[in-house]
């Protein structure tokens, strides 16, 4: 359904945020561009906010038939809100269809305050990587969050460092999901087994062995391996091989 919607407590910004001309009319600081994208940031009333304009419905088949990109995107950082994941707050969305073709829209979100990304920590070396009981704090929130995802038979599907934001609070959030959808059966076994090993990817080279074997042994809920938690672990740390 085509439509704009902005959140209830944000009538304050109907005339910038109220309309998707009025969206796509904005000027900010452009942070990323891409053939199907771009996210511009803009600040009102002191508070930063990241506004992302899509005119295409995404790659492949998606670009023809299917939930356009930015659809998926708004509602699955709704679902993360509604699971009790922490996420961006979604302040507007929408989309406009030229006939039965979707044409553009757009999706805005309030910054996380005080925050940075796991995998820009890892590159700057940040010494909190370095803190065991900083590490294990935030790898049981990531465990206890995946496991919620994946018990709703749902996958992120692009579930990297820069995918996670950690603020001042040592909170964890999760963001940027686009590509995230429902699974079943040997599908979803297959897509939790790559979510895992995106996790992996940046893990192997930060974490110790036995802080990859923790985070693993908190996202299963138990105390030990037993011989199926074996082959998966197997199949996480080989799901890579031969595509770097």
């Amino acid at each position: 359904m085509a439509g704009w919607n902005l959140e209830a407590g944000y009538e304050h910004l109907q005339t910038d945020f109220g309309s998707l001309e009025t969206v796509f009319a904005l000027t900010g600081e452009r942070l990323t561009r891409d053939p199907l994208s771009e996210v511009i940031r803009v600040q009102r009333g002191g508070v930063n906010y990241y506004v992302k304009r899509y005119v295409g419905a995404g790659k492949g088949l998606r670009a023809h038939l299917g939930k356009p990109r930015v659809k998926s995107e708004w509602q699955n950082l709704k679902r993360f809100a509604k699971w009790g994941i922490p996420t961006a707050e979604v302040v507007a969305w929408g989309l406009e269809r030229n006939g039965a073709s979707y044409d553009r829209g757009a999706l805005i979100t309030r910054e996380l305050a005080n925050t940075q990304d796991l995998h820009h920590l890892a590159l700057s070396g940040d010494p909190r990587l370095r803190n065991r009981a900083w590490v294990d704090h935030i790898s049981r929130q990531l465990a206890q969050h995946t496991r919620t995802l994946h018990d709703n038979h749902f996958t992120h599907n692009d579930l990297k460092w820069r995918n996670l934001l950690v603020d001042d609070k040592d909170v964890l959030y999760f963001i940027d999901c686009p590509n995230g959808a429902f699974w079943r059966s040997f599908m979803l076994r297959y897509r939790i087994i790559k979510d895992l090993a995106c996790l992996d990817k940046l893990g192997k080279s930060e974490l110790s062995n036995t802080q990859r074997l923790r985070f693993y042994l908190q996202y299963r809920r138990r105390e030990r391996l037993n011989a199926s938690d074996k082959l998966r672990v197997r199949k996480i740390v080989k799901f890579f091989e031969g595509r770097e």
